[in-house]
């Protein structure tokens, strides 16, 4: 689909689910910012090729930070949104990510109490956070730089990259967690995989996504 200059590719459809890849810099959802988002642009992708009169239902299942692109599944009805949702708090919405970090972690798990500044928007490590656990490995290293697969078992706000940035390894070109980020860097985070059970055929879904062609993903090629 494309509106002006916004392309956003559609990976499957079906009566009950969506499932695109979101663009880099775009909202999940309006924000103050006021610039289109991924929920509206979607609704209005379903009405005009359904044709359909009135407001649109998409159910939104999970988020990705604004400046994080990848894969995501919207829920076409409230039926598929409800189980969804319960497969988000049961952890069985599995969702993998590419990141390229600074320096070289071979793998683990993270775990640490993560809680939101509700005055700067910035996501801390405290013991009045919530639990937050990630596992991760090291695919490769090159140029001080190491591409790393992520497993998220929890989702809470900018986890990935507080609890990296946290250990003194924060991610590339994260303008908010990484002192050493340069204006005019993206971050280097894509989410590659999802995989939950269709809400309504109980069938296994998966989707997977080559990461990014641009620096510095391309220097692990």
């Amino acid at each position: 689909m494309e509106d002006g200059y916004l392309m956003i590719k559609v990976i499957y459809e079906d009566n009950h689910l969506l499932v695109v890849e979101k663009p880099i810099n775009m909202p999940t959802q309006e924000d103050d910012s006021k610039d289109p988002d991924l929920l509206n642009e979607l609704k209005k992708y379903i009405k005009e090729k359904y044709n359909k009169p009135g407001n649109v239902y998409l159910g939104l299942v999970h988020r990705l930070d604004r400046p994080v692109g990848g894969v995501m599944v919207f829920a076409k009805t409230s039926k598929a949104a409800s189980r969804l949702s319960d497969q988000v708090r049961t952890h069985k919405l599995d969702k993998r990510y590419y990141a390229v970090i600074e320096g070289k972690l071979e793998e683990g798990i993270l775990k640490d109490k993560l809680l939101k500044d509700t005055k700067t928007n910035n996501t801390i490590v405290s013991d009045l956070g919530k639990e937050s656990i990630l596992s991760f490995k090291n695919i490769t290293y090159k140029d001080g730089l190491s591409l790393v697969d992520i497993h998220l078992e929890t989702g809470r706000s900018h986890q990935i990259r507080v609890q990296f940035s946290s250990r003194n390894h924060p991610l590339y070109g994260d303008q908010r967690y990484n002192k050493n980020a340069k204006v005019g860097e993206q971050i280097a985070l894509f989410a590659y995989y999802l995989s939950f059970e269709h809400p309504v055929t109980k069938e296994k879904m998966e989707f997977k996504l080559d990461k990014p062609n641009k620096y510095p993903w391309n220097i692990f090629e």
